[in-house]
């Protein structure tokens, strides 16, 4: 399995950018549950606490393909670093208009500012890896490697954030969030030598990505996945709640990312002989399939297990979407392209959340998990249905099985 990572990282200036990525990445996983624990101490408003989150969300993901956009036009070295400091002030803002009691407004404004200037940075070292091994098979082992570094992320940052908020301080969190970013971020603007190159003859009057067939349907399939993730998510934390083990909540939804992770370095070891499509359409089907057991447990260590076996399709689904984007999209606009996914994925996770807090109120956690199921179905259909649009040429490297 570790064979085809050795040598992936060989290269000038790759360790440092993949380094860098990795820092800048980690507040992705911090943000929101930090805003949550810091507003909710604070106040003792859930109510509001969840709907900064939601709106930081949002702002997110109608800001990423815009920062995108211009990282395409411009470079990543330009625009970081301003996005970084904007970013910064809006984080500074929150803690302190939560801190000093400010008026509810301001925590929503300052939300908005945090989430609007918040960097896809995953899709920006994606973007540096499709100009090193772009149409070679070592794209889908960087890939791989990638999506395994999101699940590590989305293990470990939601339990540091917790951690700090609930043992430290309720600021702590969200404040060494800010830290990640700032300094990761402007690690990964100082690596010039990776970034993909500035053409922003072709950038300025080139569309964008979204009104290309095969990006537009992979952003409804992602769409959906996030609709998945968003209520396992919140549906799992009242299961634990209801079996009388809340604090097995962390470690339930650790499972379900550690399948991930797990499958995301077994997918990324191996070369296929099966297309970039079909591997990305087999991959939504075991999602779906995989998730059909988890309405049927009433037991928190049987679901911690199930939880990792739904998790393992995750990757290979992931790393096929970003390869089949690379192909689809021109370079002009590769950062932009992998930021609609990041964007779809996004508005999936903020409906998911809602409908899933809904229907776990009115149904229970077991039942509501039938919407994260029919969420990963609606993907089968939708990934199916349109596969057409997905043809693209296969790496120029021989695929060995």
């Amino acid at each position: 399995m570790v064979g085809p990572y050795r040598g992936l990282f060989n290269g000038p200036g790759i360790k440092a950018f993949v380094l860098a990525g990795f820092v800048g990445r980690m507040p992705m996983s911090m943000i929101g549950i930090g805003i949550v624990l810091l507003i909710s101490a604070l106040t003792d408003n859930y109510a509001t606490a969840g709907a900064v989150a939601a709106t930081t969300n949002v702002a997110f993901a109608v800001g990423a393909p815009l920062s995108g956009r211009l990282m395409d036009r411009f470079g990543q070295s330009r625009v970081i670093p301003p996005f970084a400091v904007v970013n910064a002030l809006g984080l500074a803002a929150l803690l302190f208009s939560a801190g000093l009691g400010l008026p509810e407004w301001t925590l929503y404004a300052s939300g908005l500012v945090v989430g609007a200037t918040s960097l896809s940075v995953g899709s920006l070292v994606r973007a540096r890896w499709s100009v090193i091994h772009g149409g070679s098979s070592k794209l889908h082992t960087a890939f791989a490697f990638e999506s395994v570094v999101d699940e590590v992320i989305f293990v470990t940052g939601p339990a540091l954030v917790t951690v700090l908020a609930t043992g430290v301080s309720p600021y702590m969190g969200l404040a060494v969030a800010l830290v990640f970013m700032f300094v990761g971020c402007l690690a990964l603007a100082a690596q010039r030598r990776t970034q993909p190159p500035v053409q922003p003859g072709k950038s300025g009057g080139g569309g964008t990505p979204i009104l290309i067939p095969g990006i537009a349907l992979l952003s409804c399939v992602f769409l959906a996945m996030g609709a998945v993730f968003g209520s396992v998510d919140l549906i799992t934390v009242a299961f634990a709640e209801e079996q009388g083990a809340k604090g097995a909540a962390g470690f339930l939804l650790a499972s379900f990312a550690g399948g991930s992770m797990v499958s995301g370095l077994w997918f990324g070891s191996r070369h296929w002989r099966i297309s970039l499509r079909g591997r990305f359409v087999r991959a939504l089907f075991v999602f779906a399939l995989g998730l059909l057991p988890i309405m049927f447990i009433g037991d928190a260590l049987i679901m911690a297990g199930a939880l990792f076996l739904a998790g393992f399709a995750i990757s290979p689904t992931l790393i096929t979407g970003f390869s089949l984007t690379e192909r689809l999209v021109p370079p002009s606009l590769l950062t932009e392209g992998m930021a609609w996914i990041s964007t779809a994925l996004g508005f999936g996770v903020a409906i998911g959340a809602w409908a899933g807090g809904r229907l776990t109120e009115t149904y229970g956690a077991s039942n509501a998990y039938v919407f994260s199921l029919g969420a990963a179905i609606l993907a089968v259909i939708v990934g199916l249905g349109g596969s057409g649009f997905l043809r693209v040429p296969e790496a120029s490297s021989p695929a060995q099985s």
